[in-house]
């Protein structure tokens, strides 16, 4: 214990760690430096996250330690993967280790110049291979093609290899019916879900094809992907707004992952690709799910509409 109050940090919620009039008084107050709310969270890689530049060279001047790990990583690499480019320079010029091995064998230095912005100043690693630049170039592309959509609620499924016309022969679709297909799109949330949960749009892209439902889980259904699947790889996502994005992976018929989160941040286990992979499209789950089956859209069309065909799937039964 530091014989500070982590009590003291009581009330706190993310949007506090912005404001650094209230940190500093609750710091000279006596709230601890090393530890949050008297658990084991550091302030400080709270602040790397969501807060202010100005919180968290406050409380870098504060710590024992600014390379002090939290869940195994340091808050330079939460700053880092968090896309916080203002708060990883802070923590650079306060002495935070540019070249701490994380995740996957990368150092926050260089993970940092795959990112959004350009990478930390004082970087000795060395630079980006050119497969690893070409998976930043193209994260870089891709994100900011598809612009800020709105996609909760969203089911896709990102087929490589094959056209909208192969998609639907392989689904057994028909053209949906015109008159039921304007009332849907006018506000699906009038349809039971029964109605509306075989109506899907079809789109050709770079790369393949997409199967969207901007307003429920359809295409991400395993019986869907299954169909999709054969003979290359399919990635589905539903955006549940209860839970969260949940994505799945079939490849050749067969399901190779599910329950998964795209869009979410590199984990402890991943390897190097993974981890470049999950920085690139971190919070981009739709981005991910397009990427991961190497589609490269041009535009949010094939995402948000209109298709290049709304069809209507046959009952494939209880199938999820």
């Amino acid at each position: 214990m530091t014989g500070r109050d982590a009590g003291a940090w009581a009330g706190m919620d993310y949007l506090g760690w912005r404001d650094h009039a209230d940190v500093k008084r609750r710091l000279d107050a006596g709230a601890d430096p090393e530890r949050w709310a008297g658990g084991s969270s550091r302030p400080l890689h709270r602040a790397a996250v969501f807060g202010s530049p100005e919180v968290v060279a406050e409380l870098a001047r504060r710590v024992a330690d600014v390379d002090a790990l939290e869940g195994g990583t340091t808050a330079l690499w939460e700053a880092v993967v968090a896309g916080r480019s203002e708060n990883a320079r802070v923590l650079a010029a306060a002495g935070a280790d540019l070249g701490w091995t994380g995740h996957g064998g990368w150092t926050p230095g260089r993970l940092s110049l795959a990112g959004p912005e350009p990478g930390l100043p004082g970087v000795q690693t060395a630079g980006l291979t050119e497969a690893e630049r070409a998976v930043a170039d193209e994260g870089r592309r891709l994100i900011a093609a598809l612009g800020d959509i709105y996609y909760e609620g969203l089911g896709l499924a990102c087929v490589a290899g094959i056209d909208a016309e192969e998609a639907i022969r392989r689904l057994e679709a028909t053209p949906a019916d015109a008159e039921l297909m304007a009332g849907v799109l006018e506000d699906p949330y009038d349809y039971d879900m029964d109605e509306t949960l075989r109506l899907v749009g079809v789109t050709t892209v770079p790369g393949g094809c997409v199967v969207t439902q901007p307003w429920g889980y359809g295409p991400a259904r395993s019986g869907i992907l299954t169909r999709l699947s054969a003979g290359t790889v399919c990635y589905g996502l539903y955006a549940n707004p209860k839970s969260g994005n949940q994505g799945s992976i079939h490849r050749d018929g067969v399901c190779e992952g599910s329950d998964l989160h795209p869009g979410g941040d590199p984990d402890v286990d991943d390897g190097p690709e993974e981890v470049l992979f999950s920085y690139v499209y971190c919070n981009q789950a739709v981005a991910y799910s397009l990427a991961y089956a190497g589609l490269r859209p041009t535009d949010a069309r094939a995402i948000l509409g209109p298709p290049d065909h709304w069809v209507e799937l046959p009952d494939f039964g209880a199938t999820p």
